[in-house]
């Protein structure tokens, strides 16, 4: 189903619209430079332009509308178009043209006639009389069609006054070709026997009579190999996300009428009731009206294991329904799913630029001129000091083709581009590049309690019967009266209990507790007090088990029956089971955790020594409001905060934070207002965050230190006449190959 669209403009701050343009023409950082400082040259216009991604993100204001921002891109010599936000394809959309056919062929007749013009440069028993000419005929092609591409973009960027990494190629082998068709004229390198050995470095003499098609042709195939790998790797990297977007599912069976009628998943609308057989994908987020089964969540969360639900229980779309028949009620369709907002996070992140990615635009913006010049000092260094035009020649081509900063424009967009779509598939949603920088400054971790540390509702921990009774018969008994009520307490106790009896003459006394008739039994269920106002005083032996629930921050309730009483039930919002494992984890990164709620002081404390938290890093009796308070206080005494929470109580302490972690399962404010978002509402993922997060701007650090180390190094060495033409292409081209492959390691993230 093919639908029209209008471009997806957003609200940005200050009353801005927001949009993204999809770019064509681009060819390596410097291009992503130039079309963003076009860009924000217009008034009021603030754009990015992301060269792996290539998109461009722009904040513009009313003044200003997306044709002008069209135009503008179109003026820089590139293309511009809005591009497609839709959560999944439609049907017919998934099938694209192989986007680098064209360049993989033209690379493939590039390299068949380029391998034989190199075989004879290199081995002089090839060399046959007039073999120069066959080298020519050969070559031609490769240095004109296959590097047409190169040619193109120098030349249109030359007319409008700019230089980038294609201008560099694209001179090198045009003076190489051109050169070689001088001295093969009019020189004497077409007379018939000339040979010349094959070297790694330039040689002294007279260029006249040499010629350097094989330079041009190698460097001209192995370039497009670079950009052909480099393509692929670019694919590869986006493909976390690509998947992402094509999970959900295509089709669905929604009831009209009493009857099941097959429809494109297009069609949903919010409140329609649809059916989903065991192995079908769930088509949209929903809350299940009919059946219990078990849902595969793996693809949102990370978790391999499956997540029971039943009536009333929320699902996420593109999640699988592995057992039971479900009728689901939409809640959410198309981009307000869950997934598409997820998707839409991890791809607003890959767009954006990390501070030390802006230091490598500015560079790149620069550079190209800067080596052209350089290579006429080079030229004219070697014919003043008496090296010859062939050493002079050779060496300001050297320096023209090695130093295209291929592999600094991709160092970190392509790790960013990874890194966030691994995190997708583990359940972490990066909001942008900054925060990668965040995590590696952060030193102190605020942990919010309730719901974040703990699980947030009430669980029984224990229960401890009187003298002669039976822990069964006491929690049975307190069970069926509590069946009748809402309160989380009687939650925690059912829950403990399954299965429970029938209740008579059920009555809820508010604020102390309840009484009915189960079993023939007069059941009161509550507070000490209650029972004592009911003659059913606790007996000394729990009267000491309720002090000493109350004494470590939990909950007692008094049972009894018949004239006496006969039991404590202990409930508590209990931490989570992994909550201690993911405190060590953080202890492990250099983190020092601290735990912050507005329950009571014993309360926290006992969490805080269960799931290893120091007793002097309990904040407890703190108001919603002076949660951002503490924050502040903790950032005052020169600490980098992280800070995790799931409420809406947190959001202003996680937007003050240095680091907000936002769990998936909180609030929608909660989340807006974070850096980072756990899809699964485990603390452990918290730290797989972190540490994703600074694996993932370690490998841009090394990207950038390979990109700016190869040139500096690289550079000198061309320039001393120590590098032919030829290897100068090899070692750019793999460059580049290398900072792509580096960051693919990213992949592997456990």
């Amino acid at each position: 189903m093919n639908t029209t669209r209008t471009p997806e403009r957003t609200a940005a701050p200050g009353g801005a619209e927001e949009l993204e343009l999809a770019i064509s023409g681009m060819t390596c950082a410097s291009c992503a430079n130039r079309i963003e400082r076009k860009l924000n040259k217009l008034d009021g216009v603030t754009a990015t332009v992301n060269y792996a991604t290539e998109k461009a993100t722009v904040s513009f204001p009313g003044t200003v509308t997306p044709d002008q921002l069209v135009a503008t891109v179109e003026a820089a010599g590139y293309g511009a178009v809005v591009p497609r936000r839709d959560p999944v394809p439609a049907d017919g959309e998934h099938e694209i043209e192989d986007p680098d056919r064209a360049l993989r062929q033209r690379l493939i007749v590039s390299a068949v006639l380029t391998v034989p013009v190199v075989a004879m440069a290199m081995i002089p028993a090839l060399q046959f009389t007039n073999w120069q000419w066959l080298s020519l005929t050969l070559a031609a092609p490769v240095v004109v069609w296959g590097g047409w591409p190169f040619h193109r973009a120098a030349w249109t960027n030359l007319r409008h006054g700019s230089t980038t990494m294609d201008t560099l190629v694209s001179v090198g082998t045009l003076a190489a070709f051109g050169w070689s068709l001088y001295a093969l004229f009019w020189g004497t390198a077409g007379h018939p026997g000339m040979t010349h050995p094959f070297t790694f470095a330039a040689e002294r003499g007279d260029a006249a009579g040499d010629i350097y098609l094989e330079a041009a042709a190698g460097v001209t195939t192995l370039i497009l190999l670079g950009r052909y790998a480099e393509a692929r790797a670019k694919r590869r990297a986006g493909a976390a996300l690509r998947a992402l977007l094509e999970l959900g599912a295509k089709d669905v069976a929604v009831l009209r009428g009493g009857a099941e009628v097959r429809v494109p998943v297009e069609q949903l609308v919010v409140g329609d009731r649809f059916v989903v057989r065991p192995g079908e994908k769930i088509a949209t987020d929903g809350v299940v009206l009919e059946g219990s089964s078990a849902v595969d969540e793996s693809m949102l969360t990370g978790e391999s294991v499956p997540v029971e639900v039943g009536v009333n229980s929320d699902v996420v779309g593109a999640t699988v329904n592995a057992s039971g028949r479900l009728v689901v009620r939409a809640t959410r369709v198309g981009a307000d799913t869950q997934l598409a907002q997820l998707a839409r996070l991890v791809e607003d992140a890959q767009a954006g630029k990390a501070p030390v990615q802006r230091l490598a635009d500015r560079i790149s913006g620069v550079f190209v001129p800067v080596v052209i010049v350089l290579a006429l000092l080079t030229f004219a260094f070697w014919l003043v000091t008496g090296g010859g035009s062939a050493l002079a020649f050779s060496a300001a081509i050297s320096v023209l083709i090695i130093a295209c900063p291929c592999a600094l424009g991709l160092a970190t967009p392509t790790a960013l581009m990874v890194g966030t779509g691994r995190g997708a598939q583990l359940g972490i949603v990066i909001k942008g590049p900054e925060v990668l920088e965040s995590t590696r400054t952060v030193d102190t971790v605020v942990l919010d309690k309730t719901g974040t540390v703990t699980s947030g509702r009430m669980q029984l921990t224990d229960v401890v019967p009187g003298s002669g009774e039976s822990r069964t018969e006491v929690l049975a008994l307190a069970a069926a009266l509590e069946s009748a009520s809402e309160h989380p307490v009687a939650r925690a106790v059912v829950a403990a209990a399954g299965e429970t009896r029938p209740v008579e003459a059920f009555a809820n006394l508010e604020g102390l507790g309840v009484e009915g008739t189960v079993d023939g039994h007069a059941v009161v269920l509550g507070r000490p007090r209650l029972l004592e106002e009911r003659q059913l005083p606790l007996t000394p032996e729990l009267a000491a088990a309720t002090e000493r629930a109350r004494s470590e921050g939990r909950t007692a309730v008094a049972v009894g029956w018949d004239g006496s009483a006969r039991g404590i039930l202990i409930v508590a919002d209990e931490p989570k089971s992994t909550s201690a494992a993911a405190i060590a984890g953080f202890r492990e990164l250099g983190l020092t955790p601290y735990l912050l709620t507005g329950d009571h002081d014993v309360v926290a404390r006992r969490v805080a020594a269960e799931v290893g938290i120091d007793a002097e890093h309990v904040i407890a009796d703190v108001l919603p409001a002076e949660k951002v308070e503490v924050v502040r206080r903790l950032q005052q005494e020169g600490r980098v905060v992280a800070m995790v929470g799931d409420g809406v109580n947190d959001a202003a302490a996680l937007a003050r934070a240095d680091l907000g972690i936002a769990m998936g399962t909180g609030t929608d404010v909660a989340i807006e207002a974070s850096d980072l978002t756990l899809v699964r509402d485990e603390l452990p993922v918290a730290v797989d965050a972190v540490r994703l997060s600074r694996r993932t701007l370690r490998t841009i650090k090394g990207n950038l230190f390979w990109a700016f180390g190869y040139n500096v190094a690289a550079i000198p060495l061309a320039a001393a006449g120590l590098l032919t033409p030829m290897i100068a292409g090899a070692a750019m081209a793999f460059s580049s190959v290398f900072v792509v492959g580096n960051s693919l390691r990213l992949r592997r993230f456990r």
